[in-house]
């Protein structure tokens, strides 16, 4: 479907190890991010195993493409949410890659760029061992914005801009696999790594800081608080 409705622009592949389990970070602000990220690295030969929002496999289309790919849902908030990353660290063991959009959801910067992460990522990578490939990509929201349900754009086949960075160094932190302060500065990591390409793809210059939802949801609190 993606090769029809877009045109390609991937680099960086000679950094997705050929064998061997490692984690795919990438940065999320279309619903289709998971089919890109998925088909550039099975274009890499070495198709992921995705850990996916459960509300995605909802979605159209892209709800039985994950389920036919043998993609595990993540049911945030629910006695099943640790059941995702079991089943993370055994496809690692495996050797089998795994793919994951830290920020647990769709971007909520206004201009699409990454928002401050979840600690998963850098939690499944120093309890592993894991190296982390960062994955920047841009130019799905003009094929399905933000928040849309239906393709836009078609006929332009828009290009489709995907690189993949080297291992981000977390060397430092692997003796702390327990803390979360450690999982929370590999996260911080990773997510600079995958922002910094961006950027590149971009042509712009990205925030100064991350778009914090935490934050922003305590700030319009305090300003209902006042009103």
């Amino acid at each position: 479907m993606l090769q029809v409705a877009t045109r390609r622009n991937w680099s960086g592949g000679e950094h997705v190890p050929r064998q061997g389990g490692f984690i795919a970070a990438a940065n999320h602000y279309s619903e289709i991010d998971p089919l890109t990220v998925a088909h550039f690295l099975v274009d890499q030969g070495r198709p992921p195993f995705f850990l996916a929002k459960s509300s995605l496999f909802s979605v159209p289309v892209l709800g039985s493409a994950l389920t036919h790919l043998r993609q595990v849902p993540v049911y945030r908030a629910t006695s099943k949410a640790g059941d995702a990353l079991v089943a993370a660290r055994t496809a690692l063991d495996e050797g089998l890659p795994i793919a994951i959009m830290p920020e647990g959801t769709l971007t909520r910067d206004p201009d699409l760029w990454p928002m401050k992460a979840r600690p998963g990522v850098g939690r499944l990578a120093l309890t592993t061992g894991a190296p982390v490939i960062p994955i920047a990509q841009w130019g799905a929201q003009e094929l399905l914005g933000r928040y849309a349900r239906r393709p836009g754009n078609v006929l332009k086949r828009p290009v489709q801009h995907v690189q993949a960075g080297p291992p981000v160094d977390l060397s430092d932190l692997m003796d702390r696999p327990d803390d979360p302060r450690a999982h929370q500065e590999a996260t911080r990591r990773v997510m600079a790594a995958i922002t910094a390409m961006l950027a590149d793809l971009r042509g712009e210059q990205p925030p100064a800081e991350p778009y914090d939802m935490a934050r922003h949801k305590d700030h319009q609190d305090q300003q209902k608080d006042q009103a």
